[in-house]
């Protein structure tokens, strides 16, 4: 790659988005022609004076810098690349194309290939490996799968996160199976259009390595990979940038015989060559025809602006800092603030009087949005200006909607202590303790959870009767509570409104021994409240 270059400084992100989301359409070359000389100055004026250098500026090049054409010998040169190293990280789904295979026997493929693309979305092979394993083991076919439930389902998904997708696996299964006769739709836009989760990439994946389709594909690192090689310097999520990598990518495999095998040779070229951070472009079969190799070299010249007729500029990308680097393709996203939120979280303990016994109450949230059909411990979401004084409320009228003989709340005046010696119904808990945990920061992908933990003591002689359940779908206390208002601001739930407004329901809620609290399906934030409540114990004896 020649002498190592000053790098333009780039976050490291904990994994790659899948892009192939983002945009249905191809590249429009038609598009350019409409931009007025208006359009044209204002975006230069845009650029002028933002603190950077820049080589000449985004006028300099023409729109056909990107095009990829006379593909032949870089696909020959990128399949001997993957003969030689498609096996080198031992993926038990990534099997050669069989032509003699039946309709039978390719959708088996295809249910395969579904499974691990859904897995390894924002996920390492590494990590995604052990689960596929153990999730084919259980689950063989797609007829299986369709047969099984969410808490299954979940159990085998815990710890892989973004708990949604085991719910699509689950419900797109069953769709196939009710609807498809059992298989998978044997192309491309039926996938996408039919089965929940599966979109442009995945749809793609799956059609060209399963049934050998001529579909391109584009996630993170074909993203990432394409980019480089067509110097791509641009907003990464804009439709117009992705029409035009989505265009490059099918290039790739327009009219091949292998076309299943030259996408899986792009994702595997960007995960294991044309890396994040240090790519290597000495092992990189492609470095002969990559632009950004070539623009980074010690021999390239950057000087004097490139003579191009106005109509056939390039009017995608952004300027390109004066410290070029391979790494700067491709452009750093501008990534939205996550929304931030105050949970309160409470463990709930109930101890009988006359034995060891320790049971805690988890409920299982609804089967759709975050965290799908987990188990946590009793929340009240997204609270607002909520006073130390009202935290300890809380309890109270979360148990109104879990228990059918829930104990009374106590006035603030009065001390916890005399609750404990009250006089109540033989059936009805006794609150012995509210106490205060902390706090457990959980950040998601949009949201920047706080959950603020209590642990909650019950007493009594009998485990404590719970309400009949109703679906998870049908508790609106959470929905509820993020419920637009008129002016689109998010309403948030408040102490003193759940104690008027609570409705006595229940999802799927249930007592778990202390010794099987960890093996439920819980999601990771649930079990750093539980770590956080363990200590406080630890630190209370």
């Amino acid at each position: 790659m020649g002498p190592k270059r000053k790098r333009a400084q780039r976050p490291v992100s904990e994994s790659e988005e899948d892009y192939a989301e983002n945009s249905d359409s191809s590249y429009d070359e038609t598009s350019r022609a409409k931009v007025t000389q208006k359009t044209r100055k204002a975006r230069k004026k845009g650029r002028e004076n933002d603190g950077s250098t820049v080589v000449n500026s985004t006028s300099g090049h023409p729109a056909s810098m990107h095009v990829i054409n006379a593909v032949e010998p870089m696909r020959i040169a990128l399949l001997e690349w993957y003969d030689r190293v498609h096996d080198a990280r031992k993926m038990p789904w990534r099997k050669k194309f069989d032509p003699s295979l039946d309709v039978e026997g390719r959708a088996q493929r295809a249910y395969e290939v579904w499974i691990s693309e859904i897995m390894l979305q924002q996920t390492q092979v590494a990590t995604v490996i052990p689960y596929y394993n153990k999730w084919i083991a259980k689950f063989p076919t797609i007829r299986d799968l369709a047969a099984s439930d969410i808490e299954t389902v979940n159990s085998l998904w815990k710890g892989l996160g973004y708990y949604s997708r085991a719910a699509r696996l689950l419900s797109g299964a069953q769709k196939a199976v009710k609807e498809l006769h059992g298989r998978l739709p044997d192309n491309a836009k039926d996938m996408e259009a039919k089965i929940p989760g599966v979109g442009r990439y995945s749809a793609g994946a799956i059609s060209s390595i399963a049934y050998n389709h001529c579909v391109p594909v584009l996630d993170g690192n074909v993203h990432r990979l394409l980019s480089r090689f067509t110097a791509l310097h641009a907003q990464p999520k804009s439709k117009r940038t992705l029409d035009v990598l989505w265009a490059g990518a099918e290039s790739f495999i327009e009219q091949s015989k292998r076309p299943g095998d030259i996408n899986q040779a792009l994702i595997e070229l960007g995960s294991t060559v044309c890396a994040v951070r240090d790519p290597v472009c000495s092992e990189c079969p492609l470095r002969l025809w990559c632009k950004a190799y070539q623009r980074t070299q010690p021999t390239a010249s950057h000087t004097g602006a490139v003579e191009t007729d106005i109509e056939e500029l390039c009017l995608v990308c952004d300027p390109i800092p004066s410290d070029e680097d391979i790494t700067i393709y491709p452009m750093k996203a501008e990534r939205k603030k996550p929304r931030e939120e105050l949970d309160s979280v409470n463990v709930i303990e109930w101890r009988c009087r006359n034995s060891r016994d320790r049971w805690f109450l988890l409920v299982r949230r609804p089967q759709g949005g975050l965290l799908a059909g987990l188990h946590e411990f009793p929340t009240l979401p997204n609270l607002s200006g909520a006073k130390a004084s009202n935290m300890a409320e809380i309890p109270y009228t979360l148990l109104q909607e879990f228990l059918i003989h829930p104990p009374s709340s106590h006035s603030d005046k009065e001390p916890l202590k005399k609750l404990a010696n009250s006089n109540s119904s033989y059936n009805v808990p006794k609150v012995i303790q509210v106490t205060s945990a902390g706090d457990v920061v959980h950040v998601f992908s949009h949201i920047k959870k706080t959950y603020r933990v209590q642990w909650v003591l019950l007493e009594g002689d009998e485990l404590p009767q719970l309400r009949p359940a109703v679906s998870p779908d049908q508790c609106t206390r959470e929905n509820g509570s993020r419920a637009k208002n008129p002016k689109g601001k998010q309403k948030v739930s408040e102490v003193s409104e759940v104690k008027l407004n609570t409705i006595p329901q229940t999802s799927s809620a249930q007592w778990v021994p202390l010794t099987q609290v960890e093996d439920a399906n819980i999601g990771t934030g649930v079990l750093k409240v539980w770590k956080l409540v363990e200590k406080l114990w630890t630190a209370t004896r």
